[in-house]
């Protein structure tokens, strides 16, 4: 989770591909969580909109193990990528430090950006 965006990876049950869904509960759910104090354009209020979230959701199906971990390296290092960080490690809202803890990945792991996956979009 980044200050402007987030990244997820999901596995949906067998024959289920409501990810649309999923996303709008996610974001309804964080929208009437906050505050009211923004300030909303017209066309948003008609449509019940908050001014947090972009209308559109890219996704990206994880072709094999080496999508997957090329995917979840990428998200690792995305705080360090837009600045919000100087190391993967420094960032405290990320899976990083429960893949640490499994001991999949050193403290210090990634001083270089990753190669970027294919099919990503911020």
């Amino acid at each position: 989770v980044l200050p402007e965006h987030l990244h997820a990876i999901w596995t949906l049950p067998p024959g289920d591909h409501a990810i649309g869904i999923r996303w709008g509960l996610i974001k309804s759910g964080f929208s009437r969580a906050l505050p009211k104090t923004e300030h909303r354009r017209i066309s948003r209020i008609s449509r019940g909109e908050r001014g947090i979230w972009q209308r559109r959701f890219w996704e990206h199906q994880i072709r094999d193990d080496a999508d997957m971990t090329a995917h979840i390296d990428y998200i690792h290092y995305n705080p360090v990528k837009h600045g919000w960080a100087k190391r993967v490690a420094d960032w405290p809202h990320s899976t990083f430090h429960r893949y640490v803890e499994k001991g999949w990945y050193g403290i210090d792991w990634r001083s270089t950006p990753p190669q970027e996956p294919t099919h990503i979009r911020e």
